[in-house]
This record gives structure tokens, sequence and C-alpha cells, in this order.
């Protein structure tokens, strides 16, 4: 019989040790017992049926990296059954710090458990989690789908149906929106750390001293820590654009927003893209009187079809669009009977509102790392250059995330970690954003992948492009909601796609079929021929695509 002491990494609860025992040990001959604290396996089998990377294989197949810790074989005799030979010396793991507990923090720090290392996470905040979970994506799609269900009260195309005013209750609604981020917070970040013993956190504030060094400080004092490779993850903040009087008032952030527990009367939303019209949208239909003041149209940097789209949707339930406004001025005055009030002042006169949202975008959290200090190139704004491979310019030092030259999305950053943790471990992958998509949860919702007509102009690109209004689309007449269109863009030559901006109800679980047609180079003629389920929004696309060569007027019914 041959034993062997192996290290599992990759295991994220104790079941995962139980299923690996039970899969090895079904076999003849073969005993396994795994240590899921200690991420170790005495493995012992007859050399005669199996080989020792057969049976590793086997474990590898369910995801799991696994070491050998003992270089030699040895043989189980009734004189050194009981006794292991641990005189060999194990090589050192790797060891990895990353700043930040995001979801780039944690998705590079499970790959690079995955592979052999050991992962510090440090975090200067209270609660681990970063942006999405905790003040971002999971709080703002509560309250938007809640937003939603009260305006379908007072507003639907259906006169069967009686419309009434909604009753809200903001307290309640904030507990049942608290209440589902702590329970994601801890199954995605807090569960993972507590079943990972390669991963541990240390709180407080990391800066650095060399390429491999980091000083973090707390209340406690503060203590160096030294690593093979660092990641910074450290997310991004609120922008505050340096307007007189702002910094004087009660201004809100999208976290204010996002936890207020009453709902202003009127609220002044200063922005114009993804966070500040998803909130004005959810304000609005909550009962507040919205006011937006955009510096030029909405959603400037996109197709300009799609800000002509959302301010006619936004128009007709009442909120205010004040498009190419500049704001020179806030001041806010308290007053105990008529109430407090913002007063601002804008290219197109004075402004007064209950509360104020500043929504103007988010800047890197990069400012107390001194990376000056290992030479990390920045851009003017702070955000981490980085290549797409999540390196920085400093060997060893790589970034991903909010803190990045990447995308502002969540899935980017995701998606980010998990291949810096690859690349640092030793491993090869690049990051793809060429399909990226990008999704606004407005109603009608915002979803664009590839490029625009714009786009493809800048690279050189002759390019054919057609719109269908969903006046066209069957689903979107049988749900009385024809607000939108659809807009695909191709490659004039090779007639493959390469871009798509949608406005539609139902846009997010639309674009995933444009990515992956982009993906696999799909021409418009490929597109037109497939299958779409008919009465399903997406089949709005196939329609589309059909316009390339058709009047889809004259079609029948399911598209052909």
């Amino acid at each position: 019989m041959i034993q062997k002491i192996l290290k599992i990494t990759g295991m994220t609860c104790p079941s995962c040790a139980s299923g690996i025992e039970k899969d090895l040990n079904t076999l003849a001959g073969v005993s396994i017992k795994v240590d899921y604290d200690q991420s170790r396996a005495e493995l012992t089998f007859p050399a005669a049926d199996y080989s020792l990377q057969q049976l590793i294989d086997k474990i590898q197949a369910h995801g799991y990296h696994v070491e050998m810790l003992d270089d030699t074989a040895s043989q189980s005799s009734p004189e050194n059954a009981s006794c292991c030979n641990n005189s060999n010396a194990q090589q050192k793991p790797q060891h990895i710090a990353i700043i930040g507990t995001g979801s780039a923090a944690f998705a590079c720090a499970l790959k690079a458990v995955e592979n052999g290392a050991e992962v510090t996470l440090i975090e200067k905040k209270p609660i681990i989690g970063g942006t999405c979970v905790n003040i971002g994506c999971v709080p703002s799609k509560i309250m938007i789908r809640a937003a939603h269900i009260a305006h379908l009260q007072k507003d639907h195309p259906f006169p069967g149906i009686k419309k009434q005013k909604p009753v809200i209750n903001r307290k309640q609604l904030l507990t049942q929106q608290q209440a589902r981020v702590d329970e994601l917070r801890a199954a995605k970040y807090e569960n993972i750390l507590e079943n990972n013993a390669n991963i541990r956190l240390k709180k407080g504030a990391a800066q650095f001293k060399d390429a491999h060094t980091l000083i973090i400080e707390n209340d406690t004092g503060h203590e160096e820590i030294t690593a093979d490779k660092i990641l910074i993850a450290t997310g991004s903040a609120p922008f505050i654009p340096d307007i007189p009087g702002l910094a004087e008032t009660p201004y809100w952030t999208s976290t204010e927003a996002l936890t207020s527990p009453k709902i202003p009367e009127t609220l002044a939303v200063l922005g114009s893209s993804i966070v500040a019209l998803e909130l004005a949208q959810a304000y609005q239909r909550l009962g507040t009187q919205v006011i937006v003041l955009a510096r030029h149209t909405l959603m400037y940097h996109e197709d300009p079809e799609i800000g002509q789209a959302l301010e006619k949707a936004f128009k007709q339930e009442g909120m205010i669009i004040l498009t190419n406004t500049q704001t020179e001025s806030v001041h806010y005055h308290k007053h105990l009977i008529r109430g407090s009030k913002f007063a601002i002042k804008t290219s197109h006169g004075e402004i007064h509102s209950d509360q104020l949202l500043v929504a103007t975008g988010r800047a890197p959290n990069t400012a107390t790392l001194n990376l000056q200090q290992i030479g990390v190139k920045t851009a003017k704004n702070g955000v981490i250059l980085v290549n797409n491979q999540m390196q920085t310019n400093v060997a060893d030092i790589y970034a991903a995330g909010d803190c990045s030259n990447l995308p502002q999305f969540v899935y980017v950053a995701a998606a980010a970690g998990t291949r810096a943790g690859i690349n640092m471990t030793g491993g090869h992958a690049e990051i793809d954003l060429s399909a990226m998509p990008a999704v606004m949860f407005t109603d009608p919702q915002m979803a664009t992948a590839g490029l625009t007509e714009a786009d493809a102009k800048q690279q050189q690109i002759e390019t054919e492009s057609r719109v269908l209004t969903l006046d066209n689309v069957p689903r979107a007449l049988a749900n009385f909601d024809t607000q939108g269109f659809i807009k695909l863009v191709i490659n004039k030559h090779t007639r493959q796609l390469i871009g798509a901006q949608i406005v539609a109800a139902e846009a997010g679980e639309m674009i995933q079929t444009v990515v992956l047609a982009i993906h696999n180079n799909m021409t418009v003629e490929d597109l037109a021929a497939k299958l779409f389920p008919y009465l399903t929004m997406v089949e709005g696309i196939k329609l589309c695509a059909q316009t390339f060569n058709k009047d889809v007027k004259e079609l029948s019914c399911c598209a052909g």
C-alpha cells in the first residue's frame, strides 16, 4: 500500500471534504481522510490498482487543486503503518495580499487559494463586501423593484384593473432591503471567510512601504506584512464636484439616497448617468417630485437615441428633466416653519428642493495607498492603469475593480479579480471587454453591448445599422408597453454584428443574446435565421436583424 499526504485547496465548506471522501472511499482498497480546516488529506491506496495521478485527477475533476506534501512513497507494514515520514521539507505556499474585500478581491482570493496560495485580505471599513452588496447594486435593485410595484398600482395600461395611490411605508421597505443585504453579504462574503482557512482578514488601512510590504494601521496601532504579490482592489467612492457652497450642505450621495428613512417631497438630482437616473426614477415612483439637472443630455456617452427615449419616458411619469444645465452654486436654507430647502443656482435659473442627490460619477479609492512610493502609474483622476492581465507597471502589483481603469461594473470587477488570481499564481488569463454588456435598471431599461456607430467610426469601421421600435415587437404589443427600441450595428463589409443598443422594459434580459452573437462573430443573417421563442422580448432582436433585408411589417406573426 502507498501512503501520501496531500494538500487540497479550493474547498469552501466541510461538505466539500466529505464529498471527496465519499468519492474516493468507494474505490476498492482506497482510503482517504480529508481535514477541511487544515486543507490536508491522508491517502492510502494499492499501487497495483491505481496510480497517484489517477486519484489526484479524480479529486481535481471537482474543481479543487491538489499538491503532494510528501515526496516519497512509504510501503505500509506493521512496522511503519502507524507513522508518517514528515522529514521532507514542504514548499512554502505563495502569499498574496489583497487590499479590499469587494467582488474583485474575493474573486481573486478564491482563485489564488484554489491554485495553492495563502491570502490576506485587508479591509479598513467596519464591514466587508465592498460597494455592490452593501451600498450599490443589491440595495438599489431592491428599491427599484419596490418603486416599480408602487408605480403599477397607480399607472398601468389595463382599464379593467382599478388604479389607486400606493401607501408607502419607507421604514418597512428599508428593513426588508437591509435584511436581504445582510443575508447576501453573509452568504457570499462572511461565510467564505469563515470556511476557508487559507484566507485571513486583517482590519485596518493599508499603504505601501515597498512593492512587497504593506503597513496596516488601525485603532490598536500598526503592523507590516510582506507578500509575494499584491492586488489593489479598493473600489471607488462618490465623486463630489467642486461647486461653490455644495460642501457646506447636507446633500445626499447614492449611499444616503438608498438608506434614507424619509421620502422627500422634492428631490433635485445632479447627474444624468446610471446611478443618477436609477435613483431619480425610483424616488419619482415613490412619490417624490424629481428634478434632474444634466450637464449635457441623458446618458451623454451613449448613442443619442438612448437619451432621447429615456427622457421621453421619464417626462411621461412627471419627472422634470433639465438638459444642458450647468450648476453654478448650491446653498441650504434652514427654516423651522417652512422647512429647510436647497437653493441651486443653474444656467436655467434657481431650483429649489427639499433634498439634493449628487450622482456625478465615482472616484477611485487610491489616494491613501502611497502608490507614489512604489511608482505605480495612475491617470489624473487616480485610477490605476492596468493591462488586460490586471498587471500594473510595477512587477508583482496588480489592480482590479473600480480603482482601476476598467469599466465600473461589478461583473467586470469579479472577472478581473479571477484573472488576476490566475496570473498571480503562475497562470495566464486575459479579460476581453469587446462584447461587454452594460445595463441600467430604469423603466424602460437600457442595455448595450459592443460598439456604437460613433465607436465604430473612430475605429474606421464602415457600418450599417437598423432601429426597430417596440411597436413592431409582438410581446411589447401584448404588454401594452411599446416604449423604446432595438438598434443593431453591423460591419458593412463582413455583415458581422458588432454592437447593439436597446431601450426596453426587459433590455437587461435581452442583451446577453447580443453578447454571444458578437463573441461568436455571427453575421446579421445568421442571427435573423435563428429560432427565437414567440412572444418574448428577445424575439425583437431577431426581428431587428431581419430588417437589414426585409420589411418586418410584411412578415407573419412568428417572424419566420
